[in-house]
C-alpha cells in the first residue's frame, strides 16, 4: 500500500463544526435577500447539482437558489451573498483534533496522500489557501469533475493523480455518499472513521453508505497502526 485517500468533511475536517451548516446558510440567504428555511431546503434538493458544477461557480449557484425561492436578486445582493458564502465555509474546513498530526506522520513514512471530496466551488477555490494543502499531494473536487461519490472514476482519477495503482490505496472516510461502495468498486481498499466520539455526526452526512468495510476506525490517529500492519489490521 503506497497511498491514503481521504474523504475531506466529517474525516479531516471536525465532525462537530458540520452542525454549524445551517447557521451559516441562514447567513447566505440574508444577504440573497431570501428566507432562511426556504433557502436551506432548495440547498438540500440541488446536492448533486450544486457539487458537480450545474450551476457554475457560487454566484451561479446562489443565482439559481434565489430564483427558485422566488426571488430575483440584485447584482449587490449577489456579491454579498458569494462573500457571506465563502466566509461562513471556511469554519467548516477546521481540522479534527490531531489530523495534520497524522497527515505529517503518513507522508513522513513515505505515503503518498489524497483528497476526494463532495464539494461545491467555495473548497476548490480556497483549497490553496487552506492548512491541508501542503500535506496533499493530489486532490479530487466533485465541482471541477462533474461527478460525485461513489463513481468510481473519481477514485481512478485519484489514484492517477497520485501516481500510484488503485489498489495501492487505502479510502478513508465517515461514509457519507456512498463512498466506500466507490472505493471497493474501484480497487481501493475502504476505511471507516465511526467518528465514535462525535455523537450526533451522523446524521450531518449526505446518503450514508450502508456498506460496512471490514476494516473501522474511530479517529485517524488509528491509521498508524493500518500502514505499519498493512492490509492485516
Amino acid at each position: 500500500m503506497r497511498a491514503v485517500v481521504f474523504d475531506f468533511f466529517g474525516t479531516l475536517t471536525d465532525p462537530g463544526v458540520e452542525a454549524g451548516r445551517r447557521g451559516a446558510a441562514a447567513v447566505t440567504a440574508a444577504a440573497l435577500g431570501v428566507p432562511a428555511d426556504p433557502f436551506w431546503q432548495v440547498m438540500r434538493e440541488t446536492f448533486t447539482e450544486r457539487i458537480t458544477g450545474v450551476h457554475g461557480d457560487t454566484r451561479g449557484m446562489l443565482r439559481m437558489i434565489a430564483e427558485r425561492c422566488g426571488t430575483e436578486p440584485t447584482a449587490a445582493q449577489l456579491d454579498a451573498a458569494v462573500e457571506a458564502h465563502h466566509a461562513g465555509a471556511v469554519p467548516l474546513w477546521r481540522p479534527r483534533p490531531g489530523a495534520l498530526d497524522v497527515l505529517a506522520g503518513l507522508r513522513a513514512r513515505g505515503l503518498r496522500l489524497g483528497v476526494l471530496s463532495d464539494c461545491g466551488a467555495e473548497l476548490c477555490q480556497g483549497w490553496p489557501s487552506t492548512v491541508y494543502a501542503p500535506y496533499i499531494d493530489a486532490t479530487v473536487f466533485s465541482w471541477q469533475e462533474g461527478a460525485r461519490k461513489p463513481d468510481p472514476r473519481l477514485y481512478a482519477t485519484a489514484a492517477r493523480r497520485l501516481g500510484v495503482a488503485a489498489a495501492e490505496c487505502w479510502y478513508v472516510g465517515d461514509g457519507g455518499s456512498r463512498e466506500h461502495q466507490g472505493a471497493l468498486a474501484a480497487g481501493m481498499r475502504p476505511v471507516l472513521v465511526t467518528n465514535a466520539g462525535y455523537p450526533g455526526a451522523a446524521r450531518h452526512r449526505d446518503d450514508p453508505d450502508p456498506f460496512i468495510p471490514p476494516i473501522t476506525i474511530e479517529d485517524l490517529p488509528e491509521l498508524y497502526a493500518l500502514t505499519v500492519q498493512g492490509v492485516d489490521m
